[in-house]
């Protein structure tokens, strides 16, 4: 193995954040509203310890006076790590955009929890050593429980306990602070801790300068959008594999690497705009489709299975993005090479990192579904004033005047609808443009 310093270069990412602070301090109301900001109109889960408690912060239906927040709801009354594992994996399968563990310290000190864990390691008769030997198997399901949930591909937000902490000097106890209801250092697996104290949070650590010592009274959205931006500043990894499999010269041994890595790091099923149709399509699934591609051609080796024609791709199923190698999927994968993008004067072609940012911004307008394909068509007909087949014959510009468009619309309180009236409108000016 050889061991080697590469350039280092920040990477966009997904919130971690802990909100640790005294019961009625105003944790749970400020992970919804955070939550909210940060999933951009995607769905919110809670997993719920605390007696169904932040079903209190849900809508009530038929009464939008009474406020409220969407979200799914999960309630765990037996805070085991493999309870909390499944519940991320769920998290994953619903593809939530924010999950929010509420509260994470019962994993620690609750029914079920770490502590209670190693008390029942402690009393089997295999265990000579007390609780000495008993945290070993308990430091390991506690490894696999922070691996699930600060792996989860959406962002993250925990809320913990404090509790008064005192010290005895002699015979008079003193009060010498807080103590978080959680394992000693837990705070630090986040990138923002936020302490909570009657409602207003101050940031105690962070890792994103302009949040340092940050103040806020009843944090939320607006808050969750400074978070977004610093998590915004780097290069995204999901693009960085695409510009490799896109670029001429991608061999199959590479492909593989990059399947690998992207697994690795939990990458596989992220959404992205195919780089030449322009179809919403799961970095997995692209992967292996170029990875097919440039395959090695079989030389009578009757073991190594041959590239499947294009109505054997389409008769077969995918069976999601948990296989371990190209190879565990390639009888689903187009056997179709990728041509490079022609050289020619003219316009600058739509950037794939556009092409990426598109099938996010539909979502907030409503139409992210595989099946508006024709929608979107017409809409983006509609905003540049020309009809299109495809995305991928978009111009550098014209997609931005898209993106920019689809922007400005999802960050409104009614994306969908004030979307659909503003292609009405353009319509009704302009049948001409109707790609319908």
């Amino acid at each position: 193995m050889t061991f080697t310093f590469a350039p280092a270069t920040r990477e966009t990412a997904k919130a971690r954040i802990a909100l640790q602070g005294p019961g009625g301090s105003g944790k749970t109301k400020t992970a919804l509203r955070m939550a909210e900001g940060l999933a951009a109109g995607g769905a919110i889960g809670v997993v719920d310890t605390e007696r169904g408690s932040a079903k209190k912060y849900a809508i009530v239906p038929g009464r939008p006076d009474l406020g409220g927040h969407e979200f799914g709801h999960m309630p765990m009354a037996f805070c085991s790590p493999e309870n909390l594992i499944a519940a991320v994996k769920a998290a994953e399968e619903a593809r939530l955009a924010v999950l929010i563990v509420d509260s994470w310290s019962h994993f620690w000190a609750g029914k079920g929890g770490l502590l209670a864990r190693v008390e029942e390691e402690s009393r089997k008769s295999s265990n000579r050593g007390g609780k000495f030997t008993a945290w070993a198997p308990v430091n390991d399901l506690e490894q696999d429980m922070l691996d699930a949930l600060l792996n989860f591909p959406g962002h993250v937000i925990v809320t913990m306990r404090t509790k008064n902490d005192y010290e005895m000097e002699g015979k008079t106890v003193t009060k010498v602070g807080v103590k978080t209801v959680q394992r000693e250092g837990a705070e630090y697996e986040f990138d923002v801790v936020i302490d909570m104290i009657a409602g207003t949070g101050t940031v105690t650590k962070t890792r994103y300068e302009p949040l340092y010592n940050a103040s806020v009274h009843h944090p939320g959205e607006d808050f969750a959008e400074v978070i977004l931006e610093q998590l915004g500043q780097g290069v995204d990894p999901v693009q960085v594999i695409v510009d490799e499999l896109v670029r001429e010269g991608l061999t199959y041994d590479r492909a593989l690497e990059l399947h690998g890595q992207a697994k690795a790091r939990n990458l596989l099923g992220s959404d992205l705009l195919h780089p030449k149709s322009g179809e919403p399509a799961k970095l997995g699934d692209l992967i292996k489709e170029y990875g097919q591609a440039v395959k090695p051609a079989t030389t009578g080796d009757t073991n190594t299975p041959s590239a499947p024609s294009a109505e054997q791709s389409d008769a077969q199923e995918y069976t999601g993005p948990s296989a371990h190698s190209l190879a565990d999927a390639e009888a689903s994968a187009p056997a179709v090479r990728q041509a490079a993008p022609e050289q020619g004067q003219g316009p600058t072609p739509v950037t794939a990192p556009q092409m990426r940012m598109m099938h996010a911004c539909f979502s907030k307008v409503g139409l992210g579904a595989k099946e508006d394909r024709e929608k979107r068509l017409q809409a983006t007909a509609l905003i540049i004033g020309r009809r299109i087949g495809s995305a991928n014959e978009l111009t550098v510009d014209e997609a931005k005047t898209l993106l920019d468009t689809l922007t400005a619309y999802g960050d409104r309180e009614n994306p969908a609808g004030d979307f659909a009236e503003m292609l009405s409108g353009l319509a009704n000016a302009a049948p001409q443009a109707d790609a319908a």
